[in-house]
């Protein structure tokens, strides 16, 4: 495995396994990682046996190591082939793979890795390490389905946004994917009318649904002439309706290369969970997803 990565970079870091689908993964990856000029880290992770185990369980955790570094070497040869100028590294992380990416992610620019595995549940094809790595991780991650060879996707980012810091966040770092790959971007917001949701009937104030949604339009635009100046070549496709957010963004992410959701950081408790729309997304989504962390206090 090459160590010559340079420790002051923040890395790009793939979390890999053995299996279909993550040759695809890696390429995606070292290609995330040649866009933002970062180098490209590859980890995989084994767990050991107790200590003072038998001979053959010593034996056993000889064999897994050195069929890790061998996977781990694998995908690096895989990542310079897809780009030949990137810095690639590799690292065997010993014990949970969770654990271990989210440890990392305190030290990363951004974390890939496969969605898979649906737990019994067959709405559900997200995999445990997956959802806890999109859950905590520091830095924002990314979360690719499996591919599809005969998906070809537009050159277009989606980021479903709102009017708090989680959805500002998420649109800073769509803008940011969408200048880096020449894409459009379509910002979508789901439009709320107070006057029609459970509790407009017992409001004293009467509410005009057309001044809620200039109000919104406003802020929106508002939001997006500030980031202008940063992106001015990127084309910006506004887009406000009136449905429950997390199908409208699926349905907007059908042919699209990335769509971006924000996430409340939590503690105590409510930190073992993602927003509803999040990890709605994650689940169903036709295209990969970054899910971008704000951390706020319960």
């Amino acid at each position: 495995m090459n160590s010559a990565m340079q420790p002051l970079e923040r890395p790009v870091i793939v979390g890999v396994d053995q299996g279909p689908g993550h040759d695809d993964l890696v390429r995606f990856a070292a290609r995330e990682a040649a866009l933002r000029q970062r180098p490209l880290s590859i980890a995989h992770a084994f767990e050991l046996p107790l200590p003072g185990g038998s001979v053959s369980d010593q034996e056993e955790s000889h064999s897994a190591a050195k069929a890790s570094a061998q996977l781990v070497e694998h995908y690096e040869r895989l990542a310079r082939e897809e780009v030949p100028s990137l810095s690639v590294g590799g690292e065997l992380i010993m014990g949970h793979a969770a654990a271990g990416l989210i440890e990392r992610s305190a030290d990363a620019e951004l974390i890939v890795i496969g969605r898979r595995g649906s737990g019994g549940f067959p709405r559900l094809p997200l995999g445990s390490v997956s959802w806890q790595v999109a859950t905590h991780a520091d830095c924002p991650v990314v979360v690719v389905r499996p591919a599809d060879p005969a998906e070809r996707p537009d050159n277009r980012v989606v980021v479903g946004v709102d009017t708090d810091d989680a959805s500002l966040q998420a649109l800073d770092l769509a803008y940011l994917e969408a200048d880096l790959r020449g894409a459009r971007l379509d910002v979508v917001h789901c439009a709320f009318d107070i006057a029609t949701s459970p509790t407009g009937a017992i409001t004293t104030v009467p509410v005009d649904p057309a001044v809620v949604r200039s109000g919104q339009r406003e802020f929106f635009d508002g939001e997006l002439r500030r980031r202008r100046d940063r992106h001015p070549d990127v084309e910006v496709n506004l887009r406000m309706d009136h449905a429950s957010p997390a199908p409208l963004l699926v349905e907007a992410s059908t042919g699209a290369c990335l769509l971006v959701v924000g996430s409340h950081r939590r503690t105590g408790v409510r930190r073992f969970l993602l927003g509803s729309v999040s990890a709605e997304v994650l689940h169903t989504a036709h295209c990969p997803v970054a899910v971008v962390p704000v951390q706020h206090g319960d």
